[in-house]
Parts: C-alpha cells; structure tokens; sequence
C-alpha cells in the first residue's frame, strides 16, 4: 500500500485539483482507490472496508440515524484536459472537476474533519460508474457486501449545481433489427433492403409525443431517442440487416417491466424481426417524504428538483433506502472537453453538509 497522497487538511477546494490530477478513467481506478483507502484508514473514528476498487468508511457511534454519502471515483476518458487549471475567476477546469470528483473531494473533508457526527456516517467510494451497468461498482457492493450499504438515507454527491435533485430516470437502450435479403444494387429488386425497412422505426421515433408526469411535486420529462443506427454491407451491395439503437429515458413511476413493454409496444408494427435489450437500469421515486430527506432539504435549502438523467440513487432506492442527488458539479457540464466547477459551489456544499451533520 503506498504512502498516502491525499491531504485531507485542505479544503475541498484544493481537494478536488488533487483528485482531477490524480487521473482514474473508468477501468484504472485501483491507484485512487489505494490512495483512498490508505488515507481514510488514518482516521480513527472510522472503519474502512474494501471490496475490489471500492472502498466503504463507516462510523459506528451508536446514532438513532445513519447517512449514506455516496460517489464515484471514476471519470470519462481524458481529452487534453488534465492537469486541472484555476482560472482568476474561481473557476477549476480538468477532466472529473464537475463529475463527480468535487463531489468526492466533499466526501473525504467530511469524512476527515466531523468525526463526531450526529448521525452515523458511511461513505461509500466505488468505481466503473461512467461505463456499462454490469461494471459498476457500487452494483458489486450492492449484490455481494449489501450489509455495507444500510442505511436511512443517502445523498449521492453526483452534480446537481447545489440543488437537491430527488430520484433519477430510469435508462433502457434497446437494439431493434430489421432484415432483407442481400443482393446486387444494380438489381436492387432482387433483393429487399434492411434500411429502407428501419423507415417505420424512425418515422415512429420521430413522431412519437413524451409524457411529463408530476410524481412528489417534481415533473420528470421521459424521451425516446435513436442513438444509432448501423447497416449496409458494401458500396454495391442491398444490406440485409439494419441494427437502430433506442435510448428510453423514463420517468421512476414506471417498474423497469413496464419501460420495456411500453418500448416493445410503440414498435410492435415497426417492422422489427429482432427486439435486444442491450443495457437497462431502473428509476428512483424522489422519496421526498421521508423525515431524513425533508430535514436535508431544510438544511441545505433551495427548491428540489427532479434528476433528468440516470444515478445509482436508483441502487439505493432498490436496498429500501431513499436517496437524492446533491453535488457541487453543474450536470450540464459533465463529460465535455471544458468541464469545470466554480469553487464556490464545492465550499458551499462542503459547509451545507458539515452543518446538517453537525447542528
């Protein structure tokens, strides 16, 4: 295990352009996770556990409460922007800035400087969010070590611009195939063509009219959208075989068999020879209700909004534990090759967490 690289004595300001220099692409986090996991185990008020690339730190001070602050350690891949760079304006730049790694940075000042909360605590620090479901850490914690994960409440520090942002959209990406037969395209009517015949497909994406449904005073917005679309074989041969690839982004009242029944019946006479799913994640209820989550929301303050995209608040809904999204980091700058993050909103939320948990 090596020395450890964090310092945790800074704010979380400074914090987050160590962890956005300290590079951890989706696949390479076990340097992070070791810098992590040595540091956190210096801390004697909390227990720290590992499985794999993620590490979990709890404190067990017999509190009637215990708090779940969650985020992932990962990032997209790099594009030219890491080091991180501070501008005159208090803006920081760099891969990870806006997501999430302000918000672990949050995590680790908390984990560091309120050692006598009055809830329990567990942080939970997990890699492979920013890639395929079946790779995600917190997924594996979730199925092999749940027992780390209980919990009352739990706030994912995913970026929200400082705004609680309650449940999450459910995501289904589908494959939908459409068959012909080959032939010469000098003789194209000897043959029948996949491609046209994804028409009926498109036409129905194109037309097609999204709900808005208000569930605990939050309206979600749900979308159905090609993502792609493959198809043809040679510049001079009729393809047999057209593959449109279908995003449903769904609101969290809809079960995860109800998403996929409503996305095989908008197509059911579309055409389409073969139906795959290819990635499914659930939704989350905002769950706004709950004591826990009303008392975040009066302390940090603001009004809640609903999360339009997909967060692992949709795990911790499945262990019975409701969860909001709240974090430093703008969404609508995650994953682009200028991600930053005033560091204003990291102090912000860094103090908004340290009083909820210290009053």
């Amino acid at each position: 295990m090596a020395d450890t690289p964090l310092d945790l004595t800074s704010d979380a300001a400074r914090l987050t352009a160590q962890l956005v220099d300290f590079r951890s692409e989706s696949g390479t986090e076990k340097p992070l996770a070791d810098a992590i996991e040595t540091t956190l185990r210096t801390l004697p008020h909390l227990t720290v556990e590992r499985y794999g690339n993620n590490v979990v730190a709890r404190t067990f001070l017999g509190r009637p409460e215990r708090v779940v602050l969650a985020g992932h350690i990962d990032t997209v891949p790099i594009a030219g922007n890491v080091p991180s760079r501070l501008d005159e304006d208090g803006v920081l730049w760099g891969c990870g800035t806006c997501d999430m790694k302000s918000g672990v940075a949050v995590q680790l000042r908390i984990a560091a400087t309120v050692p006598s909360p009055n809830r329990d605590l567990t942080f939970v620090f997990y890699d492979n969010e920013e890639v395929a479901a079946e790779l995600n850490g917190l997924k594996h914690v979730a199925e092999h070590r749940p027992q780390w994960l209980e919990g009352d409440f739990a706030v994912l520090l995913e970026p929200s611009d400082g705004q609680v942002e309650g449940g999450c959209q459910g995501t289904l990406r589908v494959l939908l195939r459409t068959a012909g037969e080959r032939a010469h395209s000098a003789r194209g009517w000897m043959g029948s063509n996949a491609i046209h015949a994804a028409a009926p497909i498109l036409a129905r994406l194109a037309s097609y009219e999204p709900r808005r449904p208000v569930i605990d005073g939050l309206e979600y917005r749900e979308g159905l959208n090609a993502v792609g679309i493959s198809g043809g074989v040679a510049g001079n041969v009729i393809p047999d075989e057209c593959v449109v690839t279908v995003n449903f982004r769904y609101a969290p009242d809809r079960s995860e068999e109800e998403a996929v029944a409503h996305v095989r019946e908008v197509f059911a006479d579309c055409g389409v020879t073969e139906f795959v799913i290819d990635d499914h994640s659930g939704a989350a209820l905002p769950g706004l209700s709950h004591p826990a989550a009303a008392a975040f929301i009066e302390a940090v303050g603001g009004t809640p909004q609903p999360k339009f995209g997909w967060t692992d608040v949709s795990r911790f809904s499945a262990l019975g534990v409701p969860a909001v999204n709240y974090g430093p980091g703008n969404p609508h700058l995650a994953h682009k090759r200028d991600e930053r993050v005033d560091i204003d909103k990291i102090l912000a939320g860094e103090e908004r967490l340290r009083a909820w948990l210290t009053d």
